[in-house]
């Protein structure tokens, strides 16, 4: 056999062994990695194109929306994307009257189901950590009062309800295994949420950001490159990457206040591809680590040191960069495409059709 035609064997063995690889990887992400669309800019494509891109395009079958924007929500209809709505924070305290939940439920939710398909409805986001007082002890009594609402409208068995928390919500969490909540809220307020969440069969949802917390010295642990790692001492067990950790401290303080058996949802998580000189680990090539390697863990079944043999539904913040949002420059690059929709950066969200003719088109353009 000639080199030639042995050659050309072997690149199409390897063509073929990578297209299969490429699907078992869809496989192995869909149902389980969503993403947060925000539209903090002015300059996003119409909604029906975002849903037709993400049904035809990407291996993205779980939406989350920071409203219950109708325009939004018809966009997805027929599409059988997941998709979770969110009551605004201003809208907890009237939440708590049943006659504003029916009519919430009546106006966002009902002319919408079933043909698009509303899986969760979140009370706010982040509540517990704005220190609002008003809107803190009008939580769990808002996500009661909408549950009955959707019992009322037969709708309870569809939508779940749910809230998410910054990792605020912990007044310890190093070692993972001495996670706690804070004091006073975890009684009064964090308890009752619980049962709730175990009531209605709805999962404890949590806002991760490694980004956030990781140093110079801490940024291999935080991308799960290869690193030193932590040790805990309590359980002797090792942690590689800061994501576990997180998720294991969050896993200690629930299991603290009796409540180890609820499914932990991850509702945002993400890494800027941009960001003030002054940052560090804030490029493309960082975000692209942080974000291809969160979805090979979560998807993984391998879960973490205290909750093994798991996978996790994660919502990586998020669809698109947005031009408008305000703080520093990374808050405006947490996306994972440009408002034309190209990728800012590949970790295999792509359907292997869709990756193979951008590859071809970048190297054309080259």
């Amino acid at each position: 056999m000639s080199k030639e035609l042995i050659s050309m064997l072997s690149s199409r063995l390897v063509a073929v062994i990578s297209f299969f690889l490429a699907l078992t990887l869809v496989k192995g992400f869909e149902g389980t990695i969503g993403v947060n669309y925000g539209t903090v800019a002015n300059n996003l494509p119409p909604p029906a194109q975002v849903a037709h891109f993400l049904l035809e395009s990407t291996v993205i079958n779980r939406v989350r929306l920071f409203d219950a924007n109708p325009e939004i929500l018809s966009a997805f209809a027929h599409t059988g994307v997941a998709v979770t709505v969110s009551v605004p924070n201003d809208q907890i305290p009237d939440l708590t009257k049943l006659n504003f939940a029916q009519q919430w439920v009546e106006d966002y939710i009902q002319p919408h189901t079933p043909a698009t398909n509303i899986v969760r409805i979140l009370v706010g986001n982040e509540v517990i950590s704005t220190a609002n007082k008003l809107l803190i002890v009008s939580l769990v009594t808002a996500m009661e009062t909408l549950q009955t609402a959707l019992v009322a409208a037969s709708l309870d068995r569809r939508i779940q309800v749910s809230t998410p928390h910054s990792l605020g919500i912990l007044s310890n969490s190093s070692p993972p295994s001495t996670g706690k909540f804070r004091q006073g809220y975890d009684t009064h307020v964090i308890k009752p949420l619980l049962s709730f969440l175990r009531d209605s069969n709805s999962p404890f949802m949590v806002n991760p950001y490694p980004f956030f917390d990781c140093s110079p010295d801490t940024l291999d642990y935080a991308l799960f490159q290869p690193n030193a790692g932590v040790f805990d001492e309590n359980t002797q067990l090792f942690y590689t990457n800061m994501l576990d950790a997180q998720l294991d401290a969050v896993f200690s303080a629930m299991k603290l206040l009796g409540f180890d058996d609820l499914e932990i949802v991850i509702a945002e998580t993400g890494w800027p591809s941009m960001g003030d000189a002054t940052q560090f680990g804030v490029d493309a090539k960082s975000a692209a680590e942080y974000n291809g390697n969160l979805m090979r863990h979560v998807t993984s079944g391998v879960g973490t040191p205290l909750m093994p043999n798991r996978t996790f539904e994660t919502y990586i913040f998020a669809l698109f960069n947005e031009d408008l949002k305000p703080g520093p420059t990374c808050e405006r690059y947490f996306g994972l495409f440009r408002p034309d929709m190209t990728p800012v950066y590949d970790i295999g969200i792509l359907r292997p059709t869709v990756a193979a003719a951008a590859n071809k088109q970048h190297a054309t353009c080259l």
